[in-house]
């Protein structure tokens, strides 16, 4: 070796600028340092990926829906403008198992709430419709589970569950409305309680005390926060709340669930991994749905794609109805307000909601429609106005 000027450097000649010499116990040290992160981050990758394996695996897909709607595909609508996406929620009422046979006796397996999805094709606005069980409807013959078919029929809209399970709900809400369905979920009791208990719970303002023995449910008024086992009880709770109308359930439970995508929503939950997994595993056990979405990326993929909608663009309303007169306990669509809905839908428009006055006990809606004739100012607007709330009102807005 040479110095600068081409004079080999001496034994004893320092270093230059450019060598460095490290002691052998630092060299030795840093190299068990390389070693230990190298093992930490496998360690963290192999976590992370177990984890990402069990939430994967917690979806149930439901097969057997889809290769019953191929069958008719023909029939069906087609796909939403712009990019445009509807997703059928269907709560389940079963009460198989002993966590939901508690909530009452086995009476078959119906839909206890059915909500369309309709996310806009720029994602900068979703409207959730729920569609009452007693609302009368035309269901189309259905396969059943043991492979006969049910004949047509005209009947209140839950049946169609009954009848032939999330094919025969997704068919009949297409004939009804000529939106097409590109995803379902059906989402059963239990892990409506364990979401609720994984954001620490969800506040609601209550006017009035609750005790409802049915729905084990015993609240004071005021402002509080449910837990699962609450929230469960709060969201299906009938005859003890309000004037005891399922109208009346119905804006009670889109109210609950504009505060639980509020929280989902805050930083304190998607920001913090703690808080978020069991959110996560919570939602996962909890539903069955069709191959599009069967996995941890497809629905993170659909959640990400929400996350930029401002609350007070995540709209609630009800499909327009009004007592159907040979039965005052049974719905009928509200025309013209009805098919002018599904028509905004279909052509991924804007759906405009004015909230109602809260006159419940519950503060929540509790009329039908305030235009149920359809001869309402609203109805001759360019953009019509539907009764609903937003989930930037909240249970306390």
């Amino acid at each position: 070796m040479t110095d600068s000027a081409g004079t080999p450097a001496g034994p004893g000649a320092p270093a230059g600028r450019g060598d460095s010499v490290v002691p052998p116990r630092r060299r030795r040290w840093l190299r068990w340092a390389a070693l230990g992160v190298s093992v930490l981050l496998l360690a963290v990758a192999g976590v992370s990926w177990w984890l990402y394996r069990k939430l994967d695996d917690n979806i149930t897909t439901d097969i057997t829906t889809a290769e019953e709607l191929e069958r008719y595909e023909r029939e069906r609508p087609h796909p939403a403008p712009h990019g445009a996406m509807n997703v059928l929620l269907i709560g389940s009422d079963t009460r198989a198992g002993a966590e939901n046979r508690k909530y009452g006796r086995a009476q078959g397996q119906r839909s206890d709430t059915t909500i369309l999805l309709h996310l806009a094709g720029d994602r900068r606005s979703t409207t959730a419709v729920s569609i009452p069980r007693d609302l009368l409807v035309d269901i189309p013959s259905c396969r059943t589970a043991q492979g006969a078919r049910t004949p047509e029929a005209y009947t209140q809209f839950n049946v169609a569950y009954q009848y032939g399970g999330a094919a025969c709900t997704i068919r009949t809400v297409e004939q009804l409305t000529g939106v097409r369905i590109d995803h379902h979920m059906v989402i059963d009791f239990h892990g409506f309680k364990d979401m609720v208990d994984a954001v620490d719970g969800v506040e609601v303002c209550l006017r009035e005390p609750i005790d409802d023995k049915a729905a084990h449910l015993k609240l004071k008024a005021g402002r509080q926060t449910l837990d699962g086992e609450q929230a469960l009880g709060f969201v299906r709770a009938r005859k003890s709340l309000g004037n005891g109308s399922d109208t009346d359930r119905m804006g009670r439970q889109q109210q609950f669930l504009g505060a639980l995508f509020n929280k989902v929503q805050s930083n304190g939950v998607l920001l913090n991994p703690t808080r978020l997994y069991p959110v996560l595993d919570a939602a996962t056990r909890s539903i069955t749905t069709d191959p599009g979405l069967a996995s941890l990326k497809d629905l993170y993929d659909l959640t990400r794609s929400m996350r930029g909608v401002p609350p007070e663009n995540v709209r609630f309303l009800t499909v327009p109805r009004k007592p159907y007169p040979p039965d005052p306990n049974r719905d009928e669509l509200s025309e013209p307000k009805a098919s002018a809905l599904f028509e905004r839908l279909r052509k991924d428009e804007p759906v405009a909601v004015a909230r109602p006055d809260a006159t419940a006990s519950t503060g929540t809606a509790t009329e039908r429609d305030e235009n149920a004739d359809g001869s309402g100012a609203s109805d001759r607007r360019a953009t019509p106005t539907f009764s609903g709330t937003d989930a930037a009102s909240g249970m306390c807005g």
